[in-house]
């Protein structure tokens, strides 16, 4: 079933379909204790399942639908917003920050800084540029968005620790980190205190289950998958057994592709929707607990990695 006609479903029987009444019941505040939810390494509990922003803002559709499709994923549960500086040249930071206002308590926001940009005390001034843009006076956890060659890693997490220190920042992590990096990183001073990796990770791109994902467990790290969907043209949408499956449990491929990213408890998805209808298919994840025979028959179709 694609999307197009899972909102198709949802509009016609309204309350009746299971997934619909998901989406109520994610919306009413005495739900929320059922969603699942990963525990950070300083003990910050977040939701599984949040959002990105890599391609918003950039006149794809009107911003005023984009800003609405993240206000919906909020009050479904969605509280984690990813976004970066180098999305959009900050635009993507600035829709955010307007999202945001009023209520950035109720949001675990996280930003990144660019690999080129973090040379002398460049780490600190692309995090005020950042927190200008998102209208805020911290950020929840603020990520190395590369690997860099520009310093070396003890001066960055130096200048990360500077920012926790100052109350800038709760929390730092990497993204786009492998095994080596990680290992690099947590020999030097402070660099075990990191929080998180976020990388590519989803169905069809399981690569991190081959050494890096279970590095990560071992060290008690949860991973940030992005591309959850399979990437630039949400390729999995169109995946026949996702679809299947998807019908067997009265959602759309998207819930299943989400709710096998988040599986394990370890991995939190922030999918990409510039749809307020999109958004809602994707909370059914949160609720949408795949079978035996479900989780199976996705390993025939799509191979885990041999170890």
């Amino acid at each position: 079933m694609n999307r197009r006609g899972f909102a198709g479903l949802c509009v016609a029987l309204g309350s009746s379909l299971a997934s619909a009444g998901t989406i109520m019941a994610l919306s009413n505040p005495s739900a929320r204790a059922a969603i699942p939810t990963v525990k950070l390494r300083d003990g910050a509990i977040v939701p599984a399942l949040g959002q990105g922003s890599a391609n918003l803002a950039q006149e794809r559709r009107p911003e005023a639908a984009e800003e609405e499709a993240l206000r919906t994923g909020l009050s479904l549960g969605m509280t984690l917003i990813d976004t970066a500086e180098m999305y959009g040249g900050g635009r993507s930071e600035k829709l955010i920050g307007r999202v945001i206002a009023g209520q950035r308590d109720r949001v675990f926001l996280v930003s990144k800084v660019w690999p080129n940009h973090v040379a002398g005390d460049g780490i600190a001034r692309a995090c005020e540029a950042s927190l200008g843009r998102l209208g805020t006076d911290y950020l929840d956890l603020y990520l190395l968005h590369w690997p860099s060659r520009e310093a070396d890693l003890s001066s960055i997490v130096a200048a990360f620790e500077s920012l926790r220190a100052a109350g800038k920042i709760r929390a730092w992590g990497v993204s786009n980190f492998n095994v080596s990096d990680m290992e690099e990183l947590f020999r030097v001073p402070h660099g075990d205190r990191c929080g998180t990796n976020q990388v590519l990770y989803n169905l069809t791109d399981r690569g991190i289950e081959q050494d890096l994902l279970p590095w990560c467990e071992r060290h008690s790290m949860p991973v940030m998958a992005y591309s959850p969907l399979g990437g630039a043209g949400a390729n999995l949408l169109r995946d026949p057994t996702l679809a299947r499956i998807g019908a067997a449990h009265s959602c759309s491929a998207a819930a299943v592709a989400l709710a096998w990213t988040i599986r394990n408890g370890n991995v939190i998805a922030i999918p990409e929707s510039g749809s307020a209808e999109h958004v809602k298919e994707n909370a059914v994840a949160l609720s949408l607990t795949l079978t035996s025979d479900d989780l199976h028959a996705l390993d025939a179709a799509h191979p885990p990695p041999n170890r």
